[in-house]
């Protein structure tokens, strides 16, 4: 089961297919049974209709579970975002302090914080309207200037001390 847009937009789309199925077979059962249709056809077109009300009644609890488990999420992050404020901004205030002291430009301490976020050379190219080249060549200025080979010692540089020790 997708927990994204996708699975949720799937589940709708399923719920609505089911749904439709309900009430073209309702319509039908009514319409054979005014024409005086066999019992067996009735029967069928019956099971058919329980059935398509048992899928439409599973993708509206899928429906409502994702709801649940999406509200149940942003209940969290609000509750840790709320609870480490402080501890977030200090981190930033000390990681904006530590680009200073290896002398990085605005843009180059721009890239450091959107690399330390994870994203992609392409995607901080994009989200600053910016060639890649001129953003890895400002990310190889950010590991030059703090003596870093990349990418993962800049994420460690400022990791290290914050994770717990493995003996502990």
């Amino acid at each position: 089961m997708s927990n994204d847009a996708t699975g949720r937009w799937g589940s709708l789309g399923g719920a609505a297919l089911f749904a439709s199925i309900t009430l073209f077979i309702s319509i039908d059962i009514l319409m054979d049974h005014q024409e005086g249709a066999p019992l067996t056809h009735l029967v069928v077109e019956g099971v058919i209709l329980v059935s398509a009300v048992f899928g439409f009644w599973t993708m509206m609890m899928n429906i409502w579970g994702l709801r649940r488990a999406l509200k149940a999420a942003r209940e969290d992050a609000t509750h840790w975002q709320e609870a480490n404020r402080n501890l977030v901004q200090g981190l930033g205030a000390a990681i904006n302090q530590q680009f200073a002291a290896w002398g990085l430009s605005d843009a180059e301490a721009e890239v450091g914080l959107l690399l330390l976020k994870g994203l992609s050379l392409q995607e901080i190219a994009d989200l600053r309207q910016t060639s890649e080249r001129t953003v890895r060549e400002q990310a190889r200025a950010v590991y030059r200037k703090g003596g870093l080979s990349g990418r993962n010692e800049l994420s460690a540089f400022f990791l290290e001390d914050l994770l717990p020790d493995l003996a502990d």
